[in-house]
């Protein structure tokens, strides 16, 4: 049996070599401070002594910097480089892992999605992408208030909420959506999410088994197709016109367990679904038992559409599931969402959230649901609208004054994108777009990765068309952008 100072000389030493190795692999940055002594022995069931002890032996090897009453601090230049050596050791256990466990289905699914993230823009880039908005359009004063309010009203009780959300908000979104989209729900129905996504991950989830069709717009949101081919969907694209889905396609499908479909700007092309195609749509549910997801993500923004009945307003049979986002309004980055559930999913999507994550931050909630109930959401929301419209109208006509009748533009009536069809450059050279416009300074988004893989032979024999998005940026930037496109747009090596 090992002696007493055999076991702390051993922990000592173990203790060293960890600190030196985190050190070493940039986890403590140079000048970064370490826990203090009492700290890091509490942590660790250690003695105050031991940790000093440790310390002095790295402040004698050069690697962390002590002083009296002052937190130690990693030594600058303590972290060597990764030699190349050390590197390809790196890059090998990363490629053969050492670990063989198999993979469920579902991950093999996702692995093989390619789903990525195109990365930040370089510095001075003006990038058009469709998504985030501007960190100064946030309501920041509105929202700080709100935090503080519910901040002092904190319950004496903390615990685990309703993983539909919390109830103060769910009754002011009822009100809200029952005033703005003509929507009528009980407050049971409605859940409150981690963001638009979340919603259709649970929705793919709990409805879809491997090999049922599930009908989606084509072109469409990616991000949604993605969801239910994780979970085995089998995609059955129906195409899209200036009128949105062309629902004179659904009789040759056949039968399928969910349609997923963007009727109020349909997505990417920002056509509005006709009330005619709207009943169509819910007729074909009902004859083959079919849900219906009706994405409303940006139906806040509507400039020359004039707002006409959800498909869930519609609905007389609880088959559609309508799915909304504060995402467009306030901040993808405060991931909240919600939806409207027919009654005979509330109990199973509630066991689901309850299972996955609980339920959303309530703080954020709660001073959202402040913000709906003061009328600070919707003045907010009005301003935005009138900020959006007029940063599209400087897109639009950054467009025209560039590019003329080469141009055609498509969904500008509302949202926070539009597309722009550039005659005389084909979709095939969409990529040698992208690649000459980084060039110049400017990001823009072709519209071909939006088509489902087996309709893109047909979209390449058209123009190129780009998905821009504009909430991002301010009209200056807006035009410079366009200004930079146009000089890169001329070149011979675009002609196909």
């Amino acid at each position: 049996m090992p002696s007493t100072r055999d076991l702390t000389k051993n922990l000592s030493r173990a203790l060293y070599d960890e600190l030196r190795a985190r050190i070493a692999d940039g986890t403590y940055a140079a000048g970064a401070p370490l826990p203090s002594t009492r700290a890091l022995a509490a942590e660790r069931g250690l003695s105050r002594g031991t940790v000093s002890l440790v310390y002095e032996q790295l402040a004698a090897d050069g690697f962390i910097q002590t002083r009296a009453g002052a937190a130690s601090r990693v030594a600058a230049g303590a972290a060597p480089a990764l030699t190349a050596r050390a590197r390809r050791g790196r890059g090998h256990r990363a490629a053969t892992g050492g670990h063989t466990g198999r993979l469920s289905g579902i991950a093999r699914r996702i692995a093989g999605l390619g789903v990525g993230d195109a990365g930040p823009p370089a510095p001075g880039e003006i990038d058009f992408v469709y998504g985030p908005l501007a960190g100064s359009d946030f309501p920041t004063l509105a929202w700080l208030k709100a935090l503080r309010a519910v901040e002092r009203q904190r319950s004496p009780r903390l615990e685990y909420e309703d993983p539909r959300g919390n109830p103060e908000l769910r009754r002011a979104l009822q009100a809200h959506l029952s005033q703005t989209r003509g929507l009528a729900c009980s407050v049971e129905q409605l859940m409150i999410v981690n963001g638009s996504q979340q919603a259709l991950d649970l929705c793919a989830r709990l409805l879809v088994d491997p090999g049922d069709g599930v009908v989606v717009e084509n072109p469409g949101y990616r991000m949604a197709h993605h969801a239910f081919e994780a979970y085995g969907g089998q995609l059955r694209c129906v195409d899209v016109d200036e009128h949105g889905l062309q629902t004179g396609q659904l009789a040759a499908l056949g039968a399928a367990q969910l349609a997923y479909v963007t009727p109020t700007h349909q997505f990417p092309l920002g056509s509005f679904l006709p009330i005619a195609r709207r009943r169509a749509l819910l007729d074909w549910a009902a004859e083959h038992g079919a849900w219906i997801i009706e994405d409303d993500y940006d139906g806040e923004y509507r400039y020359t559409v004039r707002p006409e009945a959800t498909l869930l307003s519609l609905d007389r049979r609880d088959c559609v599931i309508h799915v909304g986002t504060f995402s467009k309004t306030l901040s993808p980055q405060l991931r909240l969402g919600y939806m409207v559930l027919p009654p005979s999913l509330v109990d199973t999507f509630s066991a689901a959230k309850r299972v996955a994550d609980r339920h959303a931050a309530t703080g954020v909630q709660r001073a959202l649901a402040r913000l709906l109930e003061d009328g600070s959401y919707g003045r907010h929301v009005r301003r935005m609208r009138r900020q959006q419209q007029a940063r599209q109208r400087a897109l639009v006509d950054a467009l025209t004054s560039c590019f003329g009748r080469r141009v055609e533009i498509q969904g500008a009536g509302s949202g926070l994108h539009l597309v722009a069809w550039f005659h005389g450059v084909p979709a095939g050279s969409e990529a040698a777009l992208v690649s000459a416009a980084r060039e110049h300074g400017v990001r823009v988004h072709p519209i071909g990765p939006l088509f489902h893989p087996a309709a893109r032979a047909r979209h390449r024999q058209g123009p190129a068309g780009l998905v821009m998005g504009y909430a991002l940026l301010e009209a200056a930037a807006i035009r410079e952008g366009v200004r930079r496109l146009a000089d890169c747009l001329p070149g011979a090596e675009l002609g196909g």
